[in-house]
């Protein structure tokens, strides 16, 4: 496990300080904006589904558009990701503004305009997370993760509460430009910051190849399904609370903006202190002993506040959540971040995404629906029980520890020297090693081999098989292919520190008298001619 970083150490890196400056006023915005289409949906529409909504429109295009942001994320200048994300989200506010000034919102065409602001921040969020290691180094990450999390809910404690000041005041598009002027600090951030150039001389990765490869890492990588399926269920049944906490201002506790947005910086304020204690409680706990304190403490304040008449019972147990809120998706987000090698965090970091705000925007729906049908302590409460799930499910399935697995680049392959004026995009490539292990080792080798076609697999081979010679029962050879000769160039590349244990078993194992024999053969197939279209002489 990494070692415990303070994380207000982070802030004598300046370009991290001038992005997590810029981010704070940013998020302000964003949170003024939230309270604004929250509240002015209760005066659009009386239908607890479509408040709900509000909070699913903004979660739903991240789940939908997150895989297609982390291909971005790793194949494209990820400073230049962002800005294009934040311009797109600057103009949707202006045009928000403008139309609520005017008096011509809906209740669709207002979820219309969250749901744009959502593409803009799904569009953002998986280059923005996987910039933070180009920024700190991998023993800085926890911390600089917690610390966003610290400023996004620092934001939290007082975006809300000014939010619902600015809408009881000045109405729901003063809130809506707030937040469109928001946006200018981190654009001007992101055009002073100057992005790490990438160094490679492959080809971009086609979209559809970057799309498979980014699925099929997270497939074959298990801690990795494990962060994303707790994560589902998390997003799922907490967003409750915070889709639904506007109706339980109108209507159990009888306030009104202004206490929204209070209880929301309950929450916020809750949630940076549970950023300050991640770096102590990682120093005592395992990680699933954490997410699993996260998700009965949120069941526990989800239960509470569906049925508390008291404004300040339900603001003390939402510090409560605030702090498991941040505790459990501070520790995925980490958790993902160092169990991935940089070619392919952002799209792991984007599935992740796309499962936690998946779960939340099916959660808003769900809860919304179950509020509109039933009750609405009844709707909390039954959050409150798969939260209970949750964390039942982590005794089966825990979250795995950091550990200090190197998954930096190995560096050892060496683009081999060829006869053929191959290029890039030139295949299929089919590739075999040779091995020679003698019969007292192969059930380590079979062993060795399982693992290795995982990794094969994970790194972009197709077809891959291991044969055995019958003539010669001490020759073994490994086969795959691979669709171009840049692929299986990328395909190397992508071989970490971490890999290289099974190499070393596997030559360790061989007992031929050179290293292992690697052929790399370019496939050439022939069509012979029917017997019937063949050329025959003239008579």
């Amino acid at each position: 496990m990494p070692e415990s970083i303070s994380p207000l150490v982070l802030f004598r890196n300046q370009t991290f300080r001038m992005l997590w400056v810029a981010a704070l006023a940013s998020n302000f915005g964003g949170l003024v904006q939230a309270v604004g289409a929250a509240w002015m949906m209760t005066s659009l529409s009386s239908s607890e589904r479509m408040v709900a909504l509000v909070q699913g429109s903004v979660t739903l295009p991240i789940m939908v558009f997150s895989l297609l942001a982390g291909v971005f994320a790793d194949n494209f200048d990820r400073r230049r990701v962002m800005l294009i994300a934040q311009g797109f989200m600057f103009a949707v506010s202006i045009v928000l503004t403008v139309l609520a000034y005017q008096g011509l919102l809906t209740p669709w065409s207002l979820l219309a305009f969250t749901f744009l602001i959502g593409c803009g921040t799904a569009l953002h969020n998986p280059s923005w997370q996987a910039t933070m290691g180009d920024i700190v180094t991998r023993e800085e990450l926890p911390s600089a993760v917690s610390l966003n999390s610290m400023g996004f809910n620092l934001m939290r404690s007082v975006g809300p509460a000014a939010g619902g000041a600015i809408v009881a005041i000045a109405g729901a598009a003063a809130a809506f430009a707030v937040n469109a002027l928001s946006y200018i600090a981190i654009i001007i951030a992101l055009l002073r910051w100057r992005s790490p150039v990438r160094d490679t001389r492959l080809p971009r990765e086609p979209m559809g190849s970057a799309f498979s490869a980014g699925l099929r890492y997270v497939a074959m990588s298990p801690n990795l399904i494990r962060v994303i399926l707790r994560g589902f269920l998390f997003g799922l049944s907490a967003v409750a609370l915070l889709a639904l906490l506007p109706i339980v201002v109108r209507e159990t506790l009888q306030g009104s903006a202004f206490l929204y947005g209070v209880m929301l910086g309950c929450f916020g304020a809750g949630a940076v202190g549970g950023a300050l204690l991640n770096a102590t409680l990682r120093a005592r706990f395992m990680n699933e002993q954490i997410a699993r304190g996260a998700f009965l403490g949120f069941a526990a304040c989800t239960g509470i506040v569906a049925f508390s008449t008291q404004a300040v019972l339900s603001g003390a147990v939402l510090l409560l959540g605030g702090a498991c809120w941040v505790l459990a998706l501070s520790m995925f987000n980490v958790t993902i971040q160092l169990s991935t090698p940089r070619w392919v965090v952002g799209r792991a970091l984007a599935l992740y995404q796309t499962g936690t705000f998946g779960g939340m925007a099916a959660g808003s729906w769900l809860w919304g629906v179950v509020a509109q049908h039933g009750e609405l302590g009844w709707a909390l409460l039954g959050a409150a029980g798969v939260l209970v799930l949750g964390a039942l499910i982590g005794l089966r399935l825990p979250l795995p520890e950091f550990g200090t697995v190197n998954l930096d680049p190995l560096n050892r392959f060496r683009e081999p020297a060829l006869r053929f004026d191959l290029k890039y995009r030139s295949g299929p490539v089919m590739v075999m090693v040779d091995y020679v292990i003698g019969q007292s080792d192969v059930p380590e080798f079979l062993s060795a081999m399982s693992r290795r076609r995982r990794i094969r697999i994970r790194d972009g081979a197709q077809q891959w098989v291991l044969l055995r010679d019958l003539e010669n029962p001490e020759h073994w050879s490994e086969s795959y292919h691979v669709p171009t000769w840049g692929e299986y160039v990328r395909h190397n590349e992508r071989r970490t520190h971490a890999d290289a244990e099974i190499s070393d078993r596997l030559n360790a194992l061989h007992r031929g008298p050179d290293a292992p024999q690697v052929h790399r053969m370019i496939e050439r197939q022939t069509v012979p001619l029917r017997d019937d279209m063949q050329i025959k002489p003239e008579p």
